[in-house]
């Protein structure tokens, strides 16, 4: 009799259970979102403390809504995470729709990927969740360890050598800009043949190979701007990346790959007509290239 009893007793328990299931999974998921910790605090070497307007590092985990999100991304990216994992807070309704489009929105990472420092920069990034709103980020970096060892003992050769004791942070920029656009060159066959024989899409392509592609140009630029602490970021617009910088308490546009043009003759040429430009002098040669989002690069609006 006890027997039986205890079977109904466990199945009724059970259909109880099934038929609750979905209260049951939230209650779960509830419990688990508010008491999770989730861990923030990690910084590797190349962490930037930059403040900027567009996008925010946050020191706590707290999601509300699509902005929190992606400052949460960036955070997650800037501070050098290879892997990131995290549940979608039951108050944020929307979040694994936003995730979704997030996932799915290579323009929108690009823009979050120029405020670190290229060697935290991704690859690639991939983005994993399930309908309990766990989601997994996978972050492939596109400077390996032996590579960004490299590149930082050619940056202290050219500071050494070529930089030396100079203190004026306008005059070391250009001595820098006209350092890179000396020693690389525009890499024409990758852009309009994709045929790919350098790393011209990395700062390693430029420094070490000598050719460059705009990515390539860019990177390296920031890679020195990182070294001397001035605050700097990357703008892309549909086809083009260039860099941002702070300088003087306003932001200028610095564009090697455009200061480096090809000509027919073949010749060499150093401009500078992109060196450290205000917005409005950007506007004003209204080229093709440079046509970008500026609600998306608030600092840029000055």
């Amino acid at each position: 009799m006890k027997k039986i009893l205890y079977i109904l007793f466990l199945t009724g328990s059970l259909v109880i259970i099934f038929l609750n299931r979905n209260f049951i999974i939230k209650q779960i998921l509830s419990a688990i979102t508010q008491y999770q910790e989730v861990n923030l605090e990690f910084k590797n070497s190349y962490y930037l403390k930059y403040n900027f307007k567009s996008v925010n590092s946050v020191d706590e985990f707290s999601l509300k809504n699509k902005n929190d999100l992606l400052n949460l991304y960036y955070t997650i990216i800037n501070n050098g995470n290879d892997t990131f994992e995290f549940y979608c807070p039951e108050t944020y309704k929307n979040c694994l729709n936003d995730i979704n489009d997030l996932a799915n929105n290579p323009q929108e990472l690009s823009i979050i990927n120029g405020y670190v420092h290229p060697y935290n920069s991704f690859d690639t990034i991939e983005t994993l969740y399930n309908s309990l709103g766990k989601v997994n980020l996978t972050i492939k970096k596109t400077y390996s360890p032996y590579i960004i060892e490299s590149i930082n003992a050619k940056v202290e050769e050219i500071v050494k050598n070529e930089v030396k004791e100079e203190k004026d942070t306008r005059k070391i920029i250009k001595i820098i800009h006209d350092y890179i656009i000396n020693h690389a060159k525009y890499d024409k066959e990758r852009t309009d043949k994709n045929i790919i024989n350098y790393n011209s899409n990395t700062a390693y392509g430029v420094l070490f190979e000598g050719y460059g592609i705009c990515s390539g140009y860019s990177d390296a630029m920031a890679i020195f701007l990182n070294y001397y602490g001035i605050p700097n970021f990357k703008v892309a617009s549909e086809n083009h990346v260039w860099n941002a910088v702070y300088l003087d308490n306003k932001w200028y546009h610095l564009d090697l790959t455009w200061d480096d043009p090809i000509v027919t003759s073949g010749e060499e040429i150093l401009d500078d007509t992109y060196f450290l430009i205000t917005n409005e002098e950007l506007k004003k040669l209204n080229d093709s290239q440079h046509h970008y989002n500026e609600q998306k690069y608030k600092e840029l609006l000055n």
